[in-house]
């Protein structure tokens, strides 16, 4: 295989298993069909703050809890803490093994709320700041 077909299967491959949190929240925001976002963190962790609508489901219980809370046609993406964590990676295999559509969201939570989207508390629904360092901060997509 040459150089450049190797980097054209390895960079498709990484588009058909990864996502962003840009890409995640404007499914979420324009409802695409289907979509079931998975919080593999610990219950300290979901109560800190989480994607509004995640379904909180730890590593560790997914091949036992999966198949109750997450049909089995959803295009299912995982999310953990963020970058320094490959617990998302860990949540994903998990339920590739169980034959579903999944996807890692790389960035995690940390750039979830970097970024400015939508945190679920027991105290409801915030929005921090936008992190001028992961996105513009004007609201407008940085079109990469």
């Amino acid at each position: 295989m040459s150089d450049n077909a190797a980097a054209l299967a390895h960079f498709a491959a990484r588009l058909a298993f990864e996502t962003d949190v840009s890409d995640v929240a404007a499914d979420l925001a324009t409802g695409v069909p289907g979509v079931v976002v998975v919080d593999s963190r610990s219950r300290e962790s979901w109560d800190q703050g989480h994607i509004e609508g995640a379904v909180h489901l730890p590593t560790a219980e997914i091949a036992a809890r999966a198949p109750g809370l997450v049909p089995r046609e959803a295009q299912v993406v995982t999310y953990c803490w963020g970058p320094g964590c490959n617990g998302a990676t860990r949540a994903a295999l998990e339920f590739a093994k169980l034959g579903y559509r999944v996807k890692e969201m790389i960035g995690g939570f940390e750039y979830w709320a970097r970024e400015g989207f939508p945190v679920e508390t027991a105290s409801g629904v915030t929005r921090r700041p936008v992190d001028a360092l992961t996105a513009p901060v004007s609201g407008i997509a940085c079109a990469c």
